[in-house]
């Protein structure tokens, strides 16, 4: 094997993630960040940048390369430009002891800020601008107070010789005094996207959302940060966060990847990943959104929330489409799909093995059949004896493309009944409405609408909003659909690129 002698690969886009929570992001994604700031931040040597959760350090040294191109004609001396940077315009807090270490090696050449390697020469200390202060969780009632963390899991009794992962930036309710008061023109980062709470995946607590509004109580003249896309649904604590993002007209730049591997490949997190740029002056309702998809972008400069609705739109290509759809006004499909646990049975549960006098069918885990007397069904008795269609209330799908969104919807026949892993549509009349209705959720229009809504692989009666109610007198296919809402050539291709037909 013969080596380019040439060859210099920088290590920082060769390192392991930490895990889906704590992802390192890589320069070439730090720089596409930075190409939404204005140049002249980078050509003054007054403007001051905070990453307030620090891990690799390669914000802070991609930031410091702008920083020494842009001062060159203000401050010729190399090293006294060097020493200026690094002293008086770039800080961090790590989030980690270790991850302290690493961003000064990158940041600084050395694991020492006043190290003997170290590029800037007039620190005295060897933390430099990236602190890292160890911090304890405040709990009460067996949460913590700041970042909802469970006592049970991070308690310090319970995580002897372990990270508590008590962010400093977040649990501090003056968050300006780590530093001093000082003013900062630019907070940046990846901040760590959730805490375990005795789930996992998409159980887990987000915590990203505190480290957004933290940094907008600074009031910085920028903010810019890379965050999972999954506060577009809201949920899981995330409610006031969505309403605030999307009400917020100081979101100039938003980025949108539907699929994270695209932006962080190997990590795959559902509901994909987004970043953008807040500017404290900016008052236009209109953000340029930029969409992510299989290697294609489109850019449209449009508000975060569409007039009469209240979640965010990801596709530009889907505003058009949608605005027709809601041009009619009918009612949503979503008045037709059961809550949760439809006739109150949970998952696990499984009912008698063998049918028994006036039993009445279960449908359960994996579809499979058990038998229940009708006075064990809890809720929504009358549905019953009626038609019914049942769907997965789950479908998860990472990376699989053109996207199904749902699972397959069957006919519940009178005299059955399912538990929650099934939600219910309905009830009908007859057999025929029942089955018009499995027509209409196998369409790709059907199907791409529930793909605005669905960010994870949870598929509840919210994600059939933006469906609108049809006739079930009689089945439907897309063609007569993409007639009645005379979409365009365009808008019927995308919609049939982004998803598979349903065998």
């Amino acid at each position: 094997m013969i080596l380019n002698s040439n060859y210099n690969p920088d290590v920082l886009t060769c390192l392991a993630n930490l895990s889906n929570d704590e992802v390192f992001t890589t320069p070439q994604v730090v720089n596409r960040m930075l190409d939404m700031l204005p140049s002249y931040l980078f050509r003054s040597k007054d403007t001051k940048f905070l990453d307030p959760f620090s891990k690799s350090g390669v914000f802070l040294r991609e930031i410091a390369k702008r920083l020494m191109i842009g001062l060159e004609d203000e401050i010729p001396d190399i090293h006294e430009r060097a020493n200026h940077i690094f002293t008086h315009q770039l800080f961090g807090i790590a989030i980690t002891e270790l991850t302290a270490l690493i961003s000064r090696r990158s940041l600084y050449c050395s694991k020492n800020a006043n190290g003997r390697y170290s590029l800037c020469t007039e620190f005295n200390d060897k933390h430099g601008n990236i602190l890292f202060h160890p911090t304890e969780h405040s709990f009460v009632n067996g949460k913590c107070s700041y970042c909802g963390a469970s006592e049970a899991v991070f308690g310090a009794d319970v995580r002897t010789d372990l990270e508590s992962h008590a962010y400093e930036f977040i649990h501090t309710d003056n968050p300006q005094k780590i530093f001093g008061n000082m003013k900062f023109d630019v907070i940046i980062g990846n901040p760590p996207y959730q805490l375990e709470d005795g789930g996992h995946g998409a159980s887990a607590i987000p915590i990203y959302q505190h480290f957004v509004e933290q940094a907008k109580k600074l009031n910085p003249r920028f903010l810019t940060m890379i965050i999972p896309a999954r506060w577009y649904a809201g949920g899981r604590g995330l409610d006031d966060f969505r309403e605030n993002m999307l009400s917020d007209n100081r979101i100039k730049y938003l980025v949108d990847y539907f699929d994270s591997t695209e932006c962080f490949p190997g990590i795959d997190l559902s509901g994909g990943i987004c970043y953008f740029l807040w500017d404290r002056d900016h008052k236009d309702n209109a953000c340029e959104v930029k969409s992510i998809l299989k290697g294609k972008t489109s850019i449209m400069k449009r508000p975060l929330l569409e007039k009469g609705n209240d979640s965010f739109i990801r596709f530009n290509e889907a505003i058009t489409i949608l605005r027709k759809i809601q041009q009619k006004k009918e009612k949503s499909f979503r008045e037709i799909v059961s809550s949760q646990k439809p006739f109150g049975f949970r998952t696990f549960f499984k009912g008698k093995t063998t049918p028994f006098k006036d039993s009445v069918t279960i449908y359960t885990a994996n579809k499979e059949i058990g038998y229940v007397s009708r006075d064990e069904v809890l809720m929504n008795k009358t549905w019953v004896d009626d038609y019914k269609v049942y769907i997965s209330r789950v479908y998860g799908e990472r990376g699989d493309f053109p996207y199904l969104m749902i699972g397959k919807p069957f006919l519940g026949e009178p005299n059955t009944c399912c538990t929650e892993t099934y939600i219910v549509i309905g009830p009908f009349a007859n057999k025929e409405r029942a089955e018009n209705v499995i027509s209409y959720l196998k369409t790709k229009f059907l199907r791409f609408l529930v793909l605005l809504k669905k960010n994870t692989q949870d598929a509840p009666s919210r994600v059939y909003q933006f469906v609108p109610l049809q006739d079930f007198s009689h089945p439907w296919t897309d063609k007569m659909l993409y007639e009645k809402y005379g979409l365009e050539k365009s808008e019927i291709e995308f919609i049939e690129n982004m998803i598979r037909p349903m065998e």
